[in-house]
């Protein structure tokens, strides 16, 4: 371990022989350069440069003999390199804390109390090399168990107001300028209701899910997430670092792939970037949590727990087997990242991740959505051929979409769900996969229209969503005894709204009477097929067109036939 020691110059800190030698040939270099030599202090200057800072690299390019020193610079870089077989500014980093490792023992007087913090304290436990890894499994559960079922009434609550006096009101304004009745009325409430509505019922349950990560997040303990997870990946042989990309693809895929530019080595950025969209996005949630409610309604946490461990099983096997063949031939870098200390969680910081979050998705759902949406109607609007009948007149199953949706379901008849409804919202699914919802919801057409009914007066409306809010709270803090242990897995299901039955009985009859079985089967390829456009985009910008086109193809591929193990194997093995 290096000592301390300091010089005529300054401080100095020995970096071992090697490291040293190389700090020497690059020190001379820059006394050939005045230029450089008197902007910046020389040693300092050479181990910048062997970090490789983008920084001083480019303010060295604009100097006279800048461009000589950095050839010799990535010289010195490259003979490091092959002696320590790893990145230069882990083993400088290394270096560097080692010296001030010994600098505090020599400096620093312990008293006789316990020298660990509360935060050490705790990390002995949360992020112990063995416990870490459940402990983090755990909590979890425990995050998608609360956005699973103390969610409910609330998601129950928007439902109601959309399906009521949100739709009442567009049909009231509508007829009042005597627009109601025709195709104009059916775009708003069977197009754009039905289609953004049936999405925007799940934003509480996201809103549950964001604030539980915002808790552990500004409580620190995601750091230790990233430190315990870093640690399993690495022993399979995967990039340490890749394991930050990948949580951020848990909010978004598009981020993440973007992210995963902070990696140095081009096999181990493209083999993320590859890995990155079986993270399950926010957009996903909405489809698990609708199935599991309707499949699985005394298992739903456990379900959408499932579905998110088994993207990151999916994406952890894929990468080991990538890892040690295709893009097998770098040793991979370390992790270095500050462990923050423990703290309260503030109000101010939790709300402003929950609200972020959750405004991007609205806005989503506002544009992606709409436009999908408005589309989609179109498409089954428009008939399939003459003599189905004329636009906005036309039965669904003759539409253009459900022809053209019919026509691929036979691929999917192995996979236990073989209806246009489901295929034609596999298809749109492509745009983003918060449409998957929205489009049965458009397929199945549930929106109620009370036509021959009276409307409510707006007061009562504006009363009724008030008691609702209050009914759907009061039912929240009820529920909230079975995150902590209470009947924990045997809660009362929720009441079947109508697009919840339609699509148990869509199932159910494609299935032959293996509803839960194909369901399971089709949350699994949601999980794992082609991810949204924009994320597609963003792997053509960040990994190429050739490994976009492996993602998209391959992911596809992939989906059908986990999907096929799924159902078939069920079946074998009669479930």
């Amino acid at each position: 371990m290096p000592s301390p020691e300091f010089a005529a110059r300054g401080l100095v800190i020995n970096y071992g022989r090697d490291i040293e030698a190389e700090i020497q040939k690059l020190d001379a270099e820059i006394g050939r350069f005045p230029a450089v030599q008197s902007r910046y202090p020389s040693r300092w200057l050479a181990v910048k440069l062997l970090e490789q800072d983008p920084d001083i690299q480019t303010k060295l390019m604009g100097l006279e003999g800048g461009a000589a020193v950095l050839t010799h610079a990535q010289l010195s870089y490259a003979r490091l390199e092959a002696i320590f077989g790893e990145d230069v500014d882990v083993v400088i980093a290394d270096r560097r804390y080692s010296w001030i490792h010994a600098l505090v023992e020599q400096a620093v007087v312990k008293t006789n109390g316990d020298p660990l913090s509360l935060s050490d304290r705790i990390d002995r436990v949360v992020a112990h090399r063995i416990w870490g890894v459940p402990i983090f499994l755990a909590l979890m559960w425990v995050v998608f168990k609360l956005t699973a079922d103390v969610s409910a009434p609330y998601l129950d609550w928007v439902g109601a107001v959309i399906n009521g006096p949100i739709t009442h009101w567009v049909m009231a304004i509508l007829g009042a300028v005597g627009l109601g009745g025709g195709w104009v009325e059916s775009l708003f409430v069977d197009g754009v209701i039905a289609g953004v509505g049936g999405v925007m019922v799940f934003v509480p349950v996201l809103m549950f899910l964001y604030l539980a990560l915002a808790i552990l997040e500004d409580s620190g303990y995601m750091a230790r997430a990233a430190f315990v997870m870093d640690g399993l990946m690495s022993k399979i042989g995967l990039q340490g670092k890749s394991f930050l990309p990948m949580m951020v693809g848990f909010g978004c895929s598009v981020p993440a792939i973007y992210a995963t530019r902070t990696l140095e080595n081009e096999k181990d950025r493209i083999l993320t970037g590859l890995l990155v969209p079986f993270m399950s996005c926010g957009a996903r949630l909405p489809v698990y949590v609708l199935f599991a409610a309707i499949f699985f309604p005394r298992w739903g946490g456990a379900v959408v727990f499932g579905m998110y461990l088994l993207g990151i099983l999916t994406a952890v096997l894929l990468g080991f087997l990538l890892k040690n063949s295709i893009f097998k031939g770098k040793e991979n870098t370390a992790l270095i990242m500050e462990m923050p200390d423990y703290r309260l969680p503030t109000l101010k910081s939790v709300w402003f991740h929950v609200w972020e979050r959750t405004w991007a998705f609205i806005q989503g759902a506002w544009t992606i959505i709409l436009v999908t949406s408005v589309i989609l109607w179109v498409l089954m609007a428009i008939p399939a051929r003459a003599d189905n009948g004329r636009f906005a007149d036309v039965a669904i199953d003759d539409s253009i979409f459900a022809t053209l949706s019919e026509s691929i379901s036979p691929a999917m008849a192995p996979l236990g769900f073989d209806s246009w409804e489901i295929t034609g919202s596999l298809l749109t699914g492509f745009v983003a996969k918060e449409v998957v919802v929205s489009t049965m919801a458009q397929t199945y057409g549930v929106v109620e229209r009370e036509e021959t009914l009276e409307p409510p007066p707006f007061n009562q409306d504006l009363l009724s969503i008030g008691t609702g809010f209050i009914r759907a709270t009061g039912d929240t803090f009820k529920s909230i005894p079975l995150i902590i242990g209470i009947n924990l897995f045997s809660n009362e299901p929720a009441e079947q709204s109508n697009l919840m039955t339609a699509v148990r009985s869509g199932f159910e009859t494609t299935s032959n009477g293996h509803g839960a079985l194909a369901a399971l089967s089709f949350m699994v390829f949601v999980l794992i097929y082609t991810p949204c456009m924009a994320a597609v985009a963003a792997e053509r910008q960040e990994l190429g067109a050739k490994w976009m086109w492996v993602s998209v193809i391959g992911q596809f591929i992939l989906a059908w036939l986990m999907a096929l193990l799924i159902f078939q194997g069920g079946l074998l093995l009669g479930f």
